[in-house]
């Protein structure tokens, strides 16, 4: 089974478990369109703030299979993303776009099977007068993206897989789910949550921990 394959079978969940409950990018960035599952490698583009004219060479450039990145700096007035790019990009079979910023055409992007992350949803079009960047590390969702990065994306959002922990994360994350599918079996015979994550002796073990109140000292007293 493929990277892609075994990444969409896990999910955003597991996989940012697996990073030791990181990587996601925060929760403004959501997905659009009618179909959220994604997964691929990172191409990115980032833009001057409210301009477009980057996206449409970033397109042209995005190789099929890849996740289409792009930094908009997060903003929410101005749409980088509509229904033609959307269209044009699931045409050229792409993974998916994430966007650190806003789109419009909401009908048609939630009509597509194209899967499509942003911030915001905005009538407003950005201009095209300014160059950006290809292929270099960018901010998106709070996370920082290098080219070639893995992406995941479903409804509960995207996480991000630096390329050097690829086979580590899809390891990880093929435990977790096989543990869970244990957990699931357990609950369905009968098994209560807690006893099952052993809470009452973790309780146990925090009661006997003596608490000790950090104490913050200004500088220049005393």
């Amino acid at each position: 089974m493929s990277p892609r394959d075994r990444f969409l079978k896990y999910g955003a969940g597991p996989v940012s478990d697996a990073l030791d409950k990181g990587g996601a990018m925060d929760h403004g960035i959501r997905p659009w369109s009618a179909v959220a599952k994604m997964a691929g490698p990172a191409y990115t583009v980032q833009v001057h703030t409210a301009d477009i004219l980057m996206v449409s060479k970033a397109l042209a450039e995005c190789p099929a299979g890849h996740v289409l990145v792009i930094d908009g700096h997060g903003e929410k007035n101005t749409a980088l993303w509509g229904g033609l790019t959307t269209f044009s990009a699931y045409r050229k079979k792409l993974a998916g776009i994430v966007i650190d910023g806003a789109i419009r055409d909401l009908a048609d992007i939630r009509g597509s099977k194209l899967p499509v992350f942003a911030r915001a949803v905005v009538a407003n079009a950005g201009g095209a007068e300014y160059a950006g960047k290809l292929q270099v590390p960018v901010s998106c969702g709070g996370q920082v993206v290098q080219p070639g990065d893995w992406l995941v994306g479903d409804d509960d959002g995207v996480v991000v897989i630096p390329v050097g922990r690829l086979e580590e994360v899809l390891d990880k994350a093929g435990r977790i789910v096989e543990v869970e599918k244990v957990i699931a079996k357990a609950i369905r015979n009968g098994v209560d949550v807690a006893a099952l994550l052993k809470i009452d002796e973790k309780l146990a073990k925090k009661a006997g921990e003596v608490f000790v109140p950090q104490l913050q000292v200004e500088k220049g007293t005393g």
